[in-house]
C-alpha cells in the first residue's frame, strides 16, 4: 500500500489530475481479479463486464487527456491557487464542509450516506490540489531548485495534512456505517467529479483543447463510472453485524417438577436445555 500511494503521489506530479484521478478505477479492477483468485470471491459475468467497461473508459481518458502544465516554481502554483475563481471554489468547499460536519453529520450522518461521503469528496478535491503542489515542489527541489525556502510550500503541506486527516476520518465513518458496495462507487463518482472540477479551475487543464477531446474524456469518465457501478453491483452483501455482543455469562436455571410420575421441563426459547436444573418434589412441601 505504501508503494502504491507513493506511486499515486508521483503520478500527480507528472500528469494532470483530470487524468490520474479517474484512472483510480483501475485499482478496483485489480482488486476484483485478485480477490477472485486469492480469496475465492466469485467474479461473475456482470463483474467481468464491469471490468471491461472500466478498461474502455480508461482508454478513452488516456487518449484524450490534456498535457501537463509546465511549472517552474511553487510560487507559480500559488498564483494559480489565489486566482479569484479558485478562491471562490475553496471558500465554497469550506462552507459546504462546515455545514455538513457541524449540522448534517450529527443529525443525518447515520441515515444518509451522502453526508459522510460528501464531506470526503469535497475535502478530497483540495487534498489532491495540495498534494500536487507538494509533489511539484519536491520534484523541483530534487532537480536543484530548492522550493522549501518558500512559505507557500509549507502552507500547501499544512492544508494537505488537514484535508487528509479529515477525509480519512469521515471515509472510515462512512464505511463503518454503510455497506462498502454502496460507499465505494458513490465516493469514487463524487470524489473524482469534484477533483476534476477543482483541477480545471486551478490548472485550467482543458484550455487549448478542442470540444471533441473534452467531450471524449467526459464520456470516458462516465464510462468508467458505469463500469464501477456494475462491478460493485455484483458484490455479495456484507454479512449482518452481530448485535448480541453482550450475552449473559451467568448459568441459566430452569425447573423440573416431578409429580405423579410425570416430569415437566422448561426449555429456553432456542430449544436448548439450561446449565442447571432445580428439582421440586411434592414431598418437599409436606
Amino acid at each position: 500500500m505504501i508503494v502504491g500511494e507513493i506511486s499515486n503521489f508521483v503520478a500527480y506530479v507528472y500528469a494532470p489530475a483530470v487524468l490520474v484521478t479517474p484512472l483510480g478505477a483501475l485499482s478496483i479492477i485489480v482488486s476484483a481479479v485478485l480477490a477472485h483468485f486469492m480469496l475465492n470471491e466469485k467474479l461473475k459475468r456482470m463483474g467481468m463486464l464491469g471490468c471491461l467497461i472500466c478498461v474502455v473508459g480508461s482508454t478513452l481518458i488516456v487518449l484524450h487527456a490534456p498535457e501537463e502544465l509546465s511549472i517552474d516554481s511553487v510560487q507559480e502554483i500559488w498564483e494559480l491557487a489565489i486566482q479569484p475563481a479558485f478562491l471562490l471554489y475553496t471558500a465554497s468547499v469550506a462552507a459546504v464542509a462546515l455545514v455538513l460536519i457541524l449540522y448534517c453529520a450529527p443529525r443525518f450522518g447515520q441515515t444518509n450516506i451522502m453526508v459522510y461521503v460528501g464531506i470526503c469528496s469535497v475535502i478530497g478535491s483540495l487534498t489532491v490540489m495540495s498534494i500536487k503542489a507538494i509533489g511539484i515542489a519536491i520534484k523541483l527541489t530534487l532537480e536543484g531548485a530548492n522550493q522549501l525556502v518558500y512559505y507557500q510550500t509549507w502552507i500547501f503541506a499544512m492544508v494537505a495534512v488537514t484535508c487528509i486527516v479529515t477525509q480519512l476520518n469521515y471515509l472510515n465513518m462512512a464505511l463503518d456505517t454503510f455497506n462498502t458496495a454502496l460507499v465505494s462507487p458513490i465516493y469514487y463518482a463524487m470524489f473524482t467529479s469534484f477533483t476534476i472540477f477543482a483541477s480545471v479551475i486551478m490548472f485550467k487543464d482543458y484550455s487549448g483543447q478542442s470540444a471533441s477531446s473534452i467531450a471524449s474524456e467526459l464520456c470516458g469518465f462516465i464510462t468508467v463510472l458505469s463500469g464501477t457501478a456494475v462491478l460493485h453491483s455484483t458484490r455479495e452483501p456484507d454479512p449482518p453485524p452481530i448485535t448480541d455482543l453482550y450475552t449473559p455469562l451467568s448459568p441459566k436455571v430452569s425447573w423440573v417438577i416431578q409429580g405423579n410420575g410425570e416430569v415437566w421441563k422448561q426449555k429456553d426459547e432456542d430449544g436448548s436445555f439450561p446449565s442447571f436444573i432445580t428439582v421440586l418434589r411434592p414431598d418437599y412441601f409436606k
